[in-house]
């Protein structure tokens, strides 16, 4: 018989995929050669076509109506200015800093549950907090005044990323709840289509266009819908009731994380002792932030 760790591993697959798959959302955005509403444009359609191509084999595809209706309608506007915030980001800071940055979404949630649903958070909130303070000082502040003015924009456009995909995350959830796998498919596909109407709004607003400048570009676009809008999502709403809370943070934690490791990686992003540390505190207390929420969630 399998012990319960292996049997936990196993169960966290999906879910452990679903992050990997996202981890490179920033990497996509950031070589796709359009500009950031437009690589959200694509992405929102693209993968809201995969994901509808799903809960159709599932036999859950459908419109919604009524109350819950206006709930999609306002997670979609939601999860459009949540991505054209976070597009900006990436090409001003770079897709590390804007993904961490950008999951402090998780703070978002527990003021919402402290103000909203009458939450006490526990000291593990509160180190959190501390823990995320010193983690952006030490990532941004150290040398903030050195910095120029797109990179200072960045680091705002990162931190107002996180407020929409809270404020997004708890329309999604009351969207899904008390709703299958099939169903809830059904439900991020409609959003992610809806959110095309708004994304080409903010893609006007900024002056760009649906223009794809060639096939690479295309096929960037192309995977990145699929891949982290349609794969990604598919996989972690699969995975996440098979897991419990703190597993599932760990697990989610893998997005943020490798987008970090990708943007040294790929990008050449310097890295010095202190950004080593800021981003581990940073780290910590996402994952500490998720598990006194108990609604964990991956950025984008």
């Amino acid at each position: 018989m399998r012990s319960k760790t292996e049997k936990s591993g196993l169960t966290g697959l999906p879910l452990m995929a679903g992050a990997v798959l996202i981890s490179f959302a920033p990497v996509f955005v950031k070589i796709s050669g359009v500009g950031p509403a437009t690589a959200g444009f694509y992405r929102l359609l693209f993968g809201g076509l995969a994901l509808s191509l799903a809960a159709l084999v599932g036999g859950r595809l459908s419109l919604p109506s009524g109350g819950r209706l206006g709930l999609v309608l306002l997670a979609a506007v939601l999860f459009a200015l949540d991505l054209a915030f976070w597009h900006r980001s990436i090409h001003h800071v770079g897709p590390g800093l804007a993904t961490v940055l950008g999951n402090f979404q998780v703070f978002v949630l527990a003021v919402a549950g402290i103000l909203f649903f009458r939450e006490r958070p526990g000291l593990r909130f509160f180190a959190a907090v501390l823990m995320a303070m010193l983690g952006v000082f030490l990532l941004v502040g150290t040398d903030w005044r050195s910095q120029g003015f797109e990179y200072r924009l960045g680091v705002i456009e990162g931190l107002i990323t996180a407020v929409f995909y809270g404020a997004y995350l708890i329309t999604l959830r009351r969207v899904q709840s008390s709703q299958g796998h099939a169903a809830q498919v059904a439900g991020i596909a409609a959003v992610s289509l809806l959110s095309v109407v708004p994304m080409f709004g903010v893609m006007l607003l900024q002056g760009e266009s649906l223009a794809i400048p060639d096939l690479r570009s295309g096929g960037v676009l192309l995977a990145y819908g699929v891949l982290c809008q349609g794969g990604g999502w598919l996989l972690i709403s699969r995975g996440l009731p098979r897991v419990t809370v703190s597993a599932a943070g760990l697990f989610i934690l893998l997005q943020p994380t490798l987008s970090f490791v990708w943007d040294v990686l790929f990008f050449a992003r310097p890295l010095r002792l202190t950004d080593l540390a800021g981003a581990a505190l940073a780290l910590g207390a996402i994952y500490l932030g998720t598990r006194s929420t108990q609604t964990p969630a991956t950025q984008a």
